[in-house]
């Protein structure tokens, strides 16, 4: 087990968002078991995530993982996280994610895929960028999807088309790949690097939704985006989406213009 006893100055934040979901737990986890790491959930469920901290605090023998509450589908949440947070972070890994059967909405009436999976996504990077910044050399790891495609700006909310969570998700991973490429464009003179990976196959509440197995355990599924998180071979690659530790051409950032509209479509929400 490695050893957690560096001085503070050698300590890295990582926040890692949907920390109590099997998979979101295994790349804490996974941080975590890495030395001189701290690292904060970022969940919803208080309950949870105290008893996610506890177990990955006992697994790892790293005493500084600690919990941040925040609803990632709404932005006043994430932006009260933001400003209780006043040391540089490292690491940010946004993978929370929801995928309803029915259509849902968030107390500002935006649809809840959307809220969650995409401008969470965006929300966190941009309330959080001072303090990556300031961390010097910062990674921010969207964990996105192989299972992406269909996105439709024109419709990003299902109020024309008929809501079916499988399109809505595969057009949120879509996102989250493109958003990847238009922050990491953004932000390269501030010197942080923005990451899309595809974790694993994994059997959860999420694949349950979308009428999915899994044949990974999340551990394996973890693997990917603990390595983009902390590996020193990716130190300074940006603007990349990577399976299975392998970096894999992503048709959907080709589009400069589509880009840019995802984009702003986003901070429209803001």
């Amino acid at each position: 087990m490695p050893s957690h006893s560096g001085r503070p100055e050698e300590r890295r934040l990582a926040m890692v968002t949907g920390a109590t979901g099997a998979i979101g737990k295994a790349i804490a986890a996974r941080i975590a078991a890495e030395p001189g790491y701290e690292v904060v959930l970022v969940c919803r469920d208080g309950s949870k995530a105290s008893a996610a901290a506890e177990q990955i605090r006992h697994a790892t023998g790293n005493p500084r993982v600690h919990v941040e509450l925040a609803d990632l589908s709404r932005r006043s949440t994430i932006e009260a996280l933001a400003g209780r947070r006043h040391s540089p972070v490292h690491v940010l890994v946004n993978n929370a994610a929801a995928t309803p059967r029915r259509r849902e909405q968030t107390p500002e009436g935006i649809e809840l895929q959307l809220a969650t999976n995409v401008l969470g996504y965006f929300w966190m990077i941009r309330a959080l960028t001072p303090l990556l910044a300031a961390a010097g050399g910062a990674r921010v790891v969207n964990v996105a999807s192989y299972w992406a495609g269909g996105l439709d700006l024109d419709d990003i909310e299902f109020i024309r088309r008929p809501y079916d969570n499988d399109t809505a998700y595969r057009q949120s991973k879509q996102a989250d790949r493109m958003l990847s490429a238009a922050f990491a464009e953004r932000l390269a003179e501030s010197h942080i690097t923005v990451n899309a990976c595809h974790p694993g196959d994994v059997r959860s509440t999420l694949s349950s939704n979308l009428g999915f197995g899994g044949h990974e355990s999340p551990a394996q599924a973890a693997d990917t985006p603990a390595w983009l998180a902390t590996a020193a071979d990716v130190q300074g690659v940006s603007s990349r989406y990577f399976e299975r530790r392998r970096e894999t051409a992503c048709p959907f950032v080709r589009n400069r213009d589509a880009v840019q509209a995802l984009y702003q479509a986003c901070e429209a929400y803001s």
